[in-house]
Formats: structure tokens, C-alpha cells, sequence
């Protein structure tokens, strides 16, 4: 390819976000069947409406064991393998607090202490059972939810990378709304993919993100959030205390191959602070993350994978 060669971009709106597809060819066709793979997954694991397989599996808790297609039952195990882990920050049962909390949408409000408590009680992700051979799942306590949000659109994301190379597709980006998944190149070389800058305007980066063929997903607590008498509430919950999680970190991005992986390692290690990060990383050398701070710091980890370019002197740029 040359800088000349030219890219088409389509657009929908889909999964309550902006979903951006760049390709090297004008295909129309293509990129609706792209749209409708998307909608697709979309109205299976939802928890926005009252019918899919998930809001099923919502419904029955306390009642009935639910048996669900092969990829969602695959989904909801990883996600439990996930929550399961020693001192996690991911928890897919968490459907209850987030519903309680509602930031992000209309009527959000600060719970108080006994009912975080209560709803705590039904947060328990050992409470999920998974019946393998029937291919079924039970929620063990009336008013459990799980919910897939944390998880789901880097499922999608590496779905839709899958299709295109099915495709004969080399090139390409997809962006589902902060799960940005690359093949191959653009037509300069790397694919620059924007880190923004927190609580600014939305076209405001701190640097620009280059990889090839790479996952980049970015959670900061700057993008669904209220403030009450002085104090920011932000959606990333700490899943022992109900309450956002407080540390030191405004966003974490993820770059790995698989944008799943990017959804899980975000939350992971948003609840790990930096320096504990830091030393999972080394690690685990086949995800890399950049850390943005309150401080003005962005945090970069060895930069195998990625090349970070800064662009705002405000922050103060370090590698690991």
C-alpha cells in the first residue's frame, strides 16, 4: 500500500455506541453484513432489553437452570473463570449494583450503605453454576444478574476481525466504540489509534497509539460518570465495596492481540493500581498497557507491541 491508497469508512450505531469499520475497498455489502454480524451478538447478550439469552438467564435466577447456546456458554465461563480469580476487579454477576447505581443513564443516584450491602449479598460469582454437559446456567440466589458488559465487545470485536479475515480482508479497523481492533496496516504504516484526554473535549488526545494487527481498548473512569457535592462517581466498581474504584489511575489501555483480552485486563488492572501492574505485566508478556494518572503521568509498559508518539506537554510521558 501507499499513503495514497484510499480508505472507506461506514458507520452505525449499534450496542448504544458509535461503531466506525475502515476499509481499503468501497464495499457496501461487506460492511452491512459486518453491521448485521454485530447486531446479531448484540441482541444475544445484551442486558438493555428485556429478551436474550442473558436477560433469560436473569429472569430464572433463584427459579431454574437455563440451558444457552455453546458461545454463550463459553462467554459466561471465561467470565467466571475471570471474577474467580484472587482478588479480582472483574465480576460478572455485578448486574445488580450497576443497575442500583445507574451512572451513565438517567435517575443515578449515590446508594446507601445497607443497600450496597444487600446488593453485595447477590454479587457472588461462585454463586453462577455451570453445568457443562447440559450446557446450562443457574443463578443460585433470586435477584442475581450477570451482565456481560465488561466483556462483550471485545468478544464482538475479535468476532468481526475473525469474519474479515474469513473474507480474504488484510487491512482493516474496527471500532466498537472504544474496543478498537486492527489487521494488518493503514496505509502510512501502523494503524494510530487516539488516547484521549480525560475529562476534556472529546476530540482532545494526550498521544496516539500505533500497532499493527493489534487490540487496543481503553477504560477510563472519564466516560460515564456523575458528580455529587464535589465527588466523581465513576462506572468502574469495586466489586468488594460496591463503590467506584479509588486509586490513582484515570484510564488503562490494553494492547494484545485479542480485544477479549483487552476488555478483561483493563478492569484487571484498573483494580491493581500501576505498580502492581507493573509486575503482572512482566509476567505476562503478551499483554502491554499504557496508564494514564492523576498526576499528569502516562505510564507506558515496554512498548514491544505498540509505539506511543505524546502530543499534549502537560503530561509527562515514562516507559517501563
Amino acid at each position: 500500500m501507499t499513503p495514497d491508497d484510499r480508505i472507506y469508512a461506514y458507520s452505525a450505531v449499534l450496542m448504544g455506541s458509535p461503531i466506525l469499520l475502515k476499509l481499503f475497498e468501497h464495499n457496501e455489502s461487506l460492511a452491512s453484513r459486518v453491521f448485521r454480524l454485530i447486531k446479531l451478538q448484540e441482541n444475544t447478550f445484551t442486558v438493555n432489553r428485556s429478551h436474550s439469552d442473558i436477560m433469560a438467564i436473569n429472569h430464572a435466577a433463584g427459579r431454574d437452570a437455563v440451558t444457552v447456546s455453546a458461545p454463550v456458554f463459553d462467554l459466561i465461563s471465561r467470565a467466571k473463570v475471570v471474577s474467580c480469580l484472587p482478588d479480582s476487579s472483574f465480576n460478572f454477576t455485578i448486574g445488580p449494583l450497576v443497575k442500583r447505581w445507574k451512572i451513565g443513564f438517567s435517575g443515578s443516584s449515590v446508594p446507601d450503605a445497607q443497600d450496597l450491602q444487600t446488593l453485595l449479598a447477590l454479587t457472588d460469582p461462585e454463586d453462577v453454576i455451570l453445568d457443562e454437559q447440559n450446557r446450562s446456567v443457574f443463578l443460585l440466589k433470586a435477584g442475581m444478574e450477570i451482565d456481560l458488559g465488561a466483556i462483550a465487545k471485545g468478544y464482538i470485536a475479535d468476532i468481526v476481525r475473525d469474519f474479515l479475515q474469513e473474507q480474504q480482508v488484510e487491512n482493516a479497523l474496527i471500532n466498537l466504540g472504544g474496543n478498537v481492533q486492527t489487521l494488518g496496516t493503514s496505509a502510512e504504516g501502523a494503524w494510530g489509534i487516539g488516547l484521549k484526554k480525560p475529562f476534556s473535549e472529546p476530540d482532545a488526545l494526550i498521544g496516539v497509539i500505533h500497532v499493527t494487527g493489534k487490540s487496543v481498548v481503553t477504560s477510563g473512569i472519564y466516560e460515564r460518570y456523575f458528580e455529587l457535592a464535589g465527588r466523581c462517581y465513576h462506572h468502574i466498581l469495586d466489586p468488594k465495596t460496591g463503590y467506584p474504584l479509588d486509586n490513582e489511575l484515570l484510564s488503562v489501555t490494553i494492547i494484545s492481540d485479542d480485544s477479549i483480552d483487552g476488555d478483561i485486563y483493563t478492569t484487571l488492572l484498573y483494580g491493581m493500581g500501576v505498580e502492581k501492574s507493573l509486575k503482572y505485566l512482566q509476567q505476562h508478556p503478551h499483554i502491554e498497557a499504557i496508564f494514564v494518572t492523576r498526576d499528569r503521568q502516562v505510564i507506558c509498559s515496554s512498548q514491544r507491541q505498540f509505539r506511543f508518539t505524546p502530543l499534549d506537554g502537560s503530561y509527562r510521558t515514562l516507559s517501563y
